[in-house]
């Protein structure tokens, strides 16, 4: 009797293992501009295929469906696949989700499977990769680089053209923006896109300019600048021809990159640079202006110092000038009036300081340097301003202003400590203790409430799990719920609605009369629904839409039928409950 036991089990757990359910994909790292497959295998003819929520991806074709079955050597082998074809939608590790069939009442799922996306990288065009009927189509998006070895702070242009011949272009949707890691940069506007003549490797097309940036290297060394991506809707010749003799034009989505470029930044040389360099790069002057220079006890002057040109004037700082101690000097108001185009920046930047004199006398601001690094030249060029001299005519002189201090300093010692108090007055703060308060009681009695009710939630739990008729019950009617709200949610799809339709009442009708897809035959259903007292207009109804749905699935259909067979079937869903006993 052991023996057979045993040779029972191993059979039993053979025939479990014979299911599989698996999930492959063409290639674990892909391109942001490139495509995956994905496949479910199964090697039983599950029911109730759930597709995975594809998060990060776009579903470009699918799902395709593919069964194969054979006989070799007396044995049978059987395999369905369901295929997609996706396209990444960002950058980095994504995750496609479990897949779930539905076999003789179990569940089964695929593994998660992880697929890292990386930049979007350059493709050779395959040749023989070619819509019908064309033999020079050209879509390639180019960044045009005006210098790939400035200087640190030295302006350079990105310009982003779209080269295309013999293909209608659409519309276009970025997928990656490029990245300018370690520059400054600003996109140059572009008011209205042109279409232009020009040519690309010796062949003549058309161009539009998408978009333009001027950048300023803030790193020495190699720096990279990440690609543009594009999704484009393009149009296609073929050879095919309508009844008018027109050529057909066939649509489709095209994932273009002007690719990864690197810019090898020349650091400033470090042997001639001049103290006090604040980076300054380009062709500027400097100048240092005071509104006036004899003033009058209570006046002030404004110093303005200021530099103009064209470079990278929102990068550096102005020098600060140093001013004597009689003079007080006010933190600076800085101003820019600068312009930014594909040639660099160029304008204006001002410090304008205010300066007051506290004592009556002749004072000089000292000279300032401005040093900055000439791009024509490749050299350092520093520019000195005059030396300023300040004419106070009257007011308190130094001797007279440190005899008023001194007194001044007097009185505030005698009073420094008027505001503090010499008392101290404590105040007890009332404490409640935890025991005998409305928490401590609710702690004390929850145990005995809480317990006896964990008891008998555990044992209608198992109750549940032991009525297996009736978890399938519950299980197929929640079921038909759900494929009855999927079909409700593609009323403007028709091949997903109608397979979630069909779905929602094949699972009503295990539900409620307890059989299997495999007795799903029209002659068994009209016998078991009339057997159960349903209408037999009510069945022919049920049993005709059922038809439909399979018609429908490969016919043409409106949205006013779509909605009529929807109605239809919550109707017959409805009147079948209160028939049948």
């Amino acid at each position: 009797m052991k023996r057979y036991l045993i040779l029972f089990l191993l059979t039993f757990q053979g025939l479990m293992a014979q299911v599989q359910f698996e999930a492959r994909v063409s290639k674990n790292t892909l391109g942001l501009n490139e495509r995956v497959r994905i496949d479910f295998i199964m090697n039983v003819d599950g029911d109730n295929f759930e597709q995975p929520a594809f998060d990060g991806f776009k579903l470009v074709a699918g799902p395709s469906q593919q069964i194969s079955q054979s006989w070799v050597n007396g044995r049978s082998s059987f395999q369905k696949i369901y295929s997609y074809i996706l396209q990444p939608e960002r950058k980095g590790a994504l995750l496609i989700k479990q897949a779930a069939i539905e076999y003789n009442g179990q569940v089964y799922k695929t593994s998660p499977i992880k697929v890292t996306v990386t930049n979007a990288v350059a493709q050779e065009r395959d040749p023989n990769d070619r819509p019908p009927g064309s033999g020079n189509e050209l879509l390639n998006l180019v960044a045009e680089i005006s210098k790939t070895n400035p200087y640190l702070n030295e302006p350079i242009t990105v310009v982003y053209k779209l080269y295309f011949n013999n293909i209608g272009v659409t519309g276009f949707k970025e997928l990656a923006k490029p990245k300018y890691n370690d520059f400054w940069n600003q996109n140059i506007d572009i008011k209205q896109l042109a279409i232009e003549e020009g040519t690309y490797q010796g062949q003549r097309c058309y161009f539009v300019i998408l978009k333009k940036a001027i950048l300023y290297p803030q790193k020495a060394g190699k720096l990279t600048i990440e690609p543009l991506s594009l999704d484009i809707g393009v149009q296609l010749p073929t050879n095919r021809r309508d009844m008018f003799g027109q050529m057909i034009i066939t649509e489709d989505n095209k994932i273009v990159s002007a690719g990864a470029k690197t810019i090898n930044v020349r650091p400033l040389p470090e042997s001639t640079k001049p103290e006090g360099f604040t980076g300054a790069v380009g062709r500027l002057n400097f100048t240092v202006t005071p509104s006036k220079t004899t003033l009058k006890n209570g006046e002030s002057l404004d110093l303005i110092v200021s530099a103009q040109g064209t470079g990278n004037m929102k990068l550096f700082t102005l020098p600060k000038p140093v001013v004597p101690n009689a003079l007080e000097m006010y933190d600076p108001v800085h101003d820019e009036k600068v312009t930014t185009s594909l040639t660099g920046m160029s304008g204006r930047i001002t410090d304008k300081y205010t300066i007051i004199p506290q004592y009556k006398g002749k004072y000089a601001i000292k000279p300032m340097q401005f040093s900055y690094f000439d791009l024509s030249t490749g050299s350092y060029k520093t520019i000195t301003s005059k030396e300023i001299m300040v004419d106070v005519l009257d007011g308190p002189t130094p001797a007279e202003a440190n005899t008023g201090t001194a007194a001044k300093n007097v009185i505030a010692q005698t009073d420094q400590f008027k505001n503090i108090k010499s008392k101290t007055a404590l105040i007890t703060i009332a404490k409640n203790d935890f025991y005998g308060s409305d928490l401590y009681l609710g702690l004390l009695f929850a145990p005995f409430i809480i317990i006896p009710l964990i008891i008998l939630a555990k044992k209608k739990k198992e109750a549940m799990d032991s009525d297996v008729t009736g978890n399938r019950i519950r299980m197929n009617n929640k079921l038909a719920k759900k494929y009855l709200s999927q079909a409700k949610k593609h009323l403007n799809n028709k091949e997903p609605f109608y397979i979630a339709l069909e779905k929602a009442m094949h699972n009503f009708l295990k539900a409620k009369l307890h059989i299997e897809t495999s007795e799903m035959s029209k002659d068994n259903i009209r016998e078991l629904l009339l057997s159960r007292n349903a209408n037999p207009e009510t069945v022919q109804n049920f049993i005709d839409l059922t038809e439909n749905c399979e018609f429908a699935r490969y016919a043409p259909a409106s949205s006013a039928s779509i909605q009529q067979d929807y109605d239809k079937a919550v109707l017959i869903i409805s009147e079948l409950q209160k028939q049948i006993v």
